[in-house]
């Protein structure tokens, strides 16, 4: 039995869902023709009270054109230091919008809306690049899967409404969080101009994501897809997996929560581990002890078929998910308890 915990990317399409491709209703979306697709967008456009959505084939592209949209080139965004359109999208910011990024050190992948401001350069400073847009990432991906403080989120709006900047939400994991914390998609659909939701990670589909804002953004969006080379046809075989992910799959995440919690408290008890940081969702970011090296940790788990990452600095990941079964849980708590360094 093979226990990937690597990402909630891993993931098969379900039989029902493998169903649910097979017999959706497709059509030529470069033309605005597939059903399916229409359907899908209509569907998360309404669950964030938003005016539109579009589909993309993947997280970094719908994130890459909200930041398109909101800048110019010269111009700069304000995000946290491990933020997911800095760490992990290739420089795209500045490749694609010819945009900079002004580094927020705040607290796993947060930060204050005092900090925001204190980002924002002055205006009428020519020397300094345009401040024009603040970027949030909900749940935080190397800030391991932790949850925003709704409060704070909605203190950083009045900063951004305050100097005209937009304000974006990479929201890959929002699935995780609304969850977690009970929240409302309408409540975050009333606080950003664009936000982008990922389809592979909690929903479990094989690809996708999707760009959700109001018109007066939104209505470029379509060509900067095109632009990215984004634009495909009969793909509503994938959205008809996002769907069914959203029908079936949403609700469940609490179980992958619950999964991460008991495996954070099983690491506490290997002496190899110096500390678990705190577990909201369903990332487990822990660090081992300056004595223990990393690639024989990693190679013991590989022996038992445990798969995880390193993050550096003897920092590892496991990340738990729709394929990771009741049964490969209690094998991994087993495994863990024999561990000893």
């Amino acid at each position: 039995m093979t226990i990937d915990l690597r990402s909630d990317t891993v993931t098969k399409p379900t039989k029902g869902m493998l169903d649910a491709m097979l017999t959706a209703q497709v059509g030529d979306d470069v033309y605005k023709e597939d059903p399916s697709v229409n359907a899908l967008e209509k569907r998360l456009a309404d669950m964030f009270g938003m005016d539109e959505a579009l589909f993309f084939p993947t997280g970094s592209m719908a994130n890459q054109t909200a930041l398109k949209l909101h800048t110019n080139p010269g111009e700069q965004v304000i995000c946290d230091k491990y933020a997911h359109i800095y760490n992990y999208e290739g420089g795209g910011a500045s490749f694609n919008s010819g945009i900079s990024c002004k580094l927020v050190d705040g607290h796993k992948g947060m930060f204050t809306a005092e900090q925001a401001e204190a980002s924002i350069n002055p205006p009428d400073f020519y020397h300094s690049p345009l401040t024009t847009l603040i970027a949030i990432e909900n749940t935080t991906n190397k800030g391991g899967g932790a949850c925003w403080d709704f409060e704070e989120l909605t203190r950083i709006k009045k900063i951004a409404d305050k100097h005209n900047l937009g304000y974006h939400l990479d929201g890959a994991r929002l699935w995780n969080a609304l969850v977690a914390k009970g929240e409302s998609p309408k409540a975050y659909g009333a606080l950003f101009d664009t936000i982008s939701v990922c389809l592979s990670k909690g929903l479990g589909a094989p690809m996708g994501s999707v760009l959700i804002g109001n018109n007066n953004l939104m209505k470029g969006a379509l060509r900067v897809r095109k632009i990215l080379g984004g634009g495909m046809r009969q793909v509503g075989f994938a959205a008809a997996a996002g769907l069914y992910g959203l029908d079936h799959h949403f609700e469940r995440l609490a179980e992958d929560h619950k999964k991460a919690k008991e495996i954070g408290e099983a690491l506490l008890g290997i002496n190899a581990i110096k500390k678990v940081e705190p577990i909201e969702t369903n990332i487990v970011i822990f660090e081992l002890k300056d004595t223990v090296d990393e690639t024989d940790f990693l190679n013991i788990l590989k022996a038992h078929h445990i798969y995880i990452i390193g993050m550096g600095s003897h920092k590892l990941r496991m990340v738990t998910h729709l394929d990771y079964t009741n049964k490969m849980h209690q094998q991994l708590l087993r495994v863990l308890k024999t561990l000893a360094f």
